[in-house]
């Protein structure tokens, strides 16, 4: 073979490769109806790092998202920085990846703890706590001062 017919045959294989790579979503009316109707999406449109902060905040304050009358700052401290208790996690300045996949496991039941899952099912029942929602708390306590921090630069 021939430099440029290698490149050729190259070039055509990795297009081929390439080309199933392609994601294919079903358009958005399906989608809204699957929603409507209670089906799982068949992808996720939210992911950890799709929050807003400034929601996140008043979410955080809600004394009224689980029902319960207490806000996530009410044991987790202002900014999450602050718990009321020794065994309450610090939230505050935790990876923002992490928080949405915890607060998730929480409402979907892979994560199991006796104030926290009560917590976050009756949001999420009361339909106050839906995946954009956990993405905004998470980008609210990532984004807060606190003492947590990492091995990096030392």
């Amino acid at each position: 073979m021939t430099k440029r017919t290698l490149s050729i045959a190259l070039a055509l294989t990795l297009g081929i490769a390439l080309s199933g790579c392609g994601k294919s979503e079903p358009d958005a009316a399906a989608h809204a109806e699957g929603a409507k109707a209670g089906h799982k999406a068949e992808f996720d449109h939210i992911n950890a790092f799709n929050g807003d902060a400034a929601r996140g905040e008043r979410i955080a304050a809600d004394k009224q998202l689980s029902g319960t009358g207490q806000a996530c700052i009410d044991c987790h401290g202002p900014g999450g920085a602050k718990p009321i208790d020794v065994t309450y996690p610090v939230l505050a300045g935790q990876y923002q990846d992490y928080l949405f996949h915890a607060i998730k496991q929480y409402r979907d039941g892979g994560r199991e703890h006796a104030l926290m899952t009560n917590q976050i099912k009756g949001a999420a029942d009361a339909g106050k706590l839906d995946d954009q929602g956990i993405a905004d708390l998470a980008a609210y306590f990532a984004a807060q001062a606190g003492p947590l921090g990492d091995l990096h630069g030392k």
